[in-house]
């Protein structure tokens, strides 16, 4: 185990490891090859100091012990500052009590959760009780009511069987609160029957009145169970978390699922802090969020997208905490698997909502612009940001994708897309070089050949004959290119070929998010924590979705022509009127010989052979994406 100190003797990060002189040693190299949080790291620290354990059991507990007591600002933070509401039983009383509680647990309480919004355990609670009619209610209600001899109003509408008057005794009341803990625990099964058993027995006994209360009570205890849709059919007891990762921040779902219903859920949005992969993520996620947690906390099975690097020494500290086997997975098929998709694209749909409010903030974005303005040397604050993108598959169907960002917000309607055509092969930097000559000499025809107008946004040029505004004859504040030094090197030859010079470029290198500038030898390293970083990175990532999603296009297009070219009677005029009728390879796969026919100019013996065609090339021919590097590949 091993602490980074800074000057004042703050620990600002805590790691483990095996062998601590190569550990070290891979943080004193040159700082330029560092991940620029490590780098930030290493030249804050001003000593580091070790200790040494048995077992790796025994690290794992120490280096939680030391995130929890000195917070680590280069630690990853997998707790966020939310208080999220449990469902508590206080099984320690004499006369135990249902309510919601937030915060820290106490010693002698029975906790279920935790949940999403507190709304929602009420509203399955105030069900309950009619059911399972503990005490819920406060201490001194309790008090003053044993006191005046009268219950509250819970106990006159059957919600509360009212000890606190003596209505039932504390063994009677006990067994009530046992099976409000047995039915939220999961054993709901027994239950239903059970009420349901005797509910016909009363009305055999023609005794409707028990019967119609026995009725109202089953559906109860059905409409909360509808709450809690049964996902495992297997009655499992199991954690499933997901990520959704970027470069910048990472969002995490648990889904805590008990006696095969999803109980709770719960999740937020982190701050990376290294360029460690899933399985790192994973093992610093296990670690804060189990570790020190009590056994009733730790569930039997725990789902995860990736195993951390030591996960059978986090299985056996988790199967010690909990006092029976715990057991780590990363699903591969079935039921399990499918929950942990839904989790996952929870956890997407977080990060999405999570980036689209911090990119939504007024003083966010203006903040973010001051920042690439103070960073970058620039004259002017970039209201106008154009990046740049190149997609190609090894060489073939290269193209390039133009978005624009104003004022920090997308402006799709200025989105552009380029074929790349004097480019043989996969040449990136060529192509960048092609993308922005023809971009910028577009840039210099419309401005000549452009008039200007006030309007009621200020002056706008327009086209002289049509009127139109002309919106690509404004000039950029800044350009971004996706790529180091050679693309960013390519886009300032291309400006300088066409005269223009006082356009400022920059390119942002997916690896470490560095940021360089035309000449120079080193990067600029912005903040982990800058909204310009941020804002640079969003709009990199828009440019490269802009441009897969026109190569995918492309590339379907093309396969789809492929597939015809050996079909009799079919031109290129035809193959193209087939293309534009049924859009892609999959739709012209389901179509009948029939449908196929309708299309004008295909008559059924060619629509005969088309349909022939396509069934010979099912399965050998298609487009996929991959999804971790997110590039276009054969299927």
């Amino acid at each position: 185990m091993y602490r980074f100190r800074d000057p004042k003797g703050r620990v600002i990060y805590v790691g483990k490891a095996k062998n601590l002189r190569a550990r070290l040693s891979s943080y004193f190299q040159d700082v330029r090859h560092l991940h620029a949080r490590t780098a930030t790291m290493v030249t804050t620290a001003a000593s580091v100091e070790w200790t040494v354990v048995k077992t790796e059991v025994e690290a794992l507990q120490l280096e939680y012990s030391w995130i929890k007591e000195f917070d680590p600002r280069f630690n990853v933070k997998y707790r966020d500052d939310k208080s999220y509401p449990w469902l508590a039983v206080t099984v320690g009383e004499e006369f135990p009590r249902v309510m919601v509680g937030r915060g820290a647990k106490r010693k002698g309480t029975r906790y279920f959760g935790p949940y999403s919004h507190a709304w929602a355990i009420r509203e399955t609670v105030d069900l309950l009780l009619r059911v399972f009619p503990m005490r819920s209610c406060s201490n001194g209600v309790f008090k003053r009511s044993a006191q005046i001899g009268r219950p509250c109003l819970l106990g006159y509408i059957d919600k509360c069987s009212a000890p606190c008057v003596g209505n039932v005794s504390a063994e009677q009341h006990r067994e009530i609160v046992d099976d409000f803990c047995e039915f939220m625990a999961g054993h709901t099964t027994a239950f239903v029957k059970r009420i349901e058993r005797e509910m016909y027995a009363a009305s055999e006994e023609l005794d409707f009145e028990k019967a119609a209360r026995l009725r109202d009570d089953l559906g109860a205890i059905r409409k909360a169970l509808e709450k809690q849709a049964v996902v495992l059919g297997d009655g499992t007891d199991a954690d499933v978390v997901a990520l959704a990762e970027d470069p910048l921040e990472v969002a995490v779902q648990i889904f805590y699922v008990r006696g095969g219903r999803i109980r709770g859920q719960r999740g937020w949005v982190a701050d990376r802090v290294d360029e460690g992969d899933t399985a790192k993520l994973v093992d610093d996620f296990i670690l804060q969020l189990y570790a020190g947690a009590g056994p009733d906390e730790i569930p039997r099975e725990i789902l995860v997208p990736a195993l951390p690097p030591d996960h059978a020494t986090y299985e056996q500290l988790l199967s010690d905490l909990r006092g029976s086997k715990v057991a780590i997975r990363v699903p591969q098929r079935g039921d399990k698997k499918a929950l942990q998709e839904t989790v996952e694209k929870n956890a997407e749909q977080a990060l999405a909502l999570h980036k689209t409010k911090r990119a939504s903030d007024l003083t966010t974005r203006n903040r973010a612009l001051e920042e690439l303005q103070e960073a970058l040397g620039l004259d002017e604050v970039p209201l106008r940001i154009e990046c740049y993108d190149v997609s190609n598959l090894q060489g073939t169907e290269v193209v390039a994708s133009m978005v624009v960002f104003e004022d920090g917000l997308a402006r799709k309607s200025e989105y552009r897309r380029f074929v790349i055509r004097g480019v043989d092969g996969q040449n990136d930097v060529a192509s960048m070089h092609e993308v922005i000559t023809r971009r910028f000499r577009r840039l210099l025809d419309e401005q000549a050949g452009s008039t200007e107008r006030v309007t009621e946004n200020g002056p706008m040029l327009v086209d002289p004959e049509t009127g139109r505004p002309r919106k690509f004859a404004y000039a950029p504040g800044l350009v971004v290119v996706d790529g180091g030094p050679p693309q960013v090197a390519a886009a300032q030859r291309a400006l300088e070929e066409l005269g223009i010079v006082d356009i400022p470029v920059v390119g942002l290198a997916k690896r470490l998010e560095e940021v360089w500038l035309p000449g120079q030898e080193d990067p600029v390293i912005l903040p982990r924590s800058s909204e310009g970083l941020y804002l640079l990175q969003r709009i990199r990532d828009e440019a490269h979705r802009f441009a897969i999603t026109h190569h995918r296009s492309r590339r379907s297009k093309s396969m789809v022509e492929s597939v015809l070219d050996d079909v009799p009677g079919l031109g290129e005029v035809r193959r193209k009127t087939l293309l534009k009728h049924f859009g892609s390879l999959k739709k012209l796969r389901e179509a009948t010989t029939d449908e196929i026919a309708l299309v004008p100019g295909i008559g059924p013996r060619t629509a005969a052979a088309i349909k022939d065609a396509v069934a010979q090339a099912k399965g050998k021919t298609g487009v996929r994406v991959n999804t971790a590097t997110g590039e276009i590949e054969e299927a």
